[in-house]
């Protein structure tokens, strides 16, 4: 059983802007043999960061989605995106461990990597 209060957190940075992206909304969703069960869903805060999105005790090994609404964000700003939304499908083997899924963000491009 992990031991991190807080074991998944995300941080999403409008990189055409330079600024984070307040107001994401992201949704946080667990493989589960027959399909995805959805655990979570949280909007970016003022820094572009969200955490608390899945308790220690339901962190187990198993394929993870985040679902990142990017649609809603740049309708807000009334600009148009390519990418409506963006799904980054991991795998956890280690939930003791911290993880930490970033979104480097713009209305016609985006990257991911695991951070820390």
């Amino acid at each position: 059983m992990a031991s991190n209060t807080n074991p998944l957190t995300s941080h999403v940075l409008d990189t055409a802007v330079g600024r984070p992206a307040v107001g994401v909304s992201i949704t946080l969703s667990k493989y589960e043999g027959n399909g995805w069960r959805e655990i979570s869903k949280k909007l970016t805060n003022t820094d572009g960061r969200v955490g608390n999105l899945i308790s220690s005790e339901e962190f187990t090994p198993s394929r993870f989605k985040l679902t990142f609404d990017t649609l809603a964000y740049y309708e807000s700003r009334g600009e148009k995106t390519f990418y409506p939304y963006i799904d980054v499908v991991f795998e956890i083997e280690r939930p003791e461990e911290h993880y930490h899924v970033p979104i480097l963000l713009s209305a016609y491009g985006y990257s991911t990597y695991r951070g820390s």
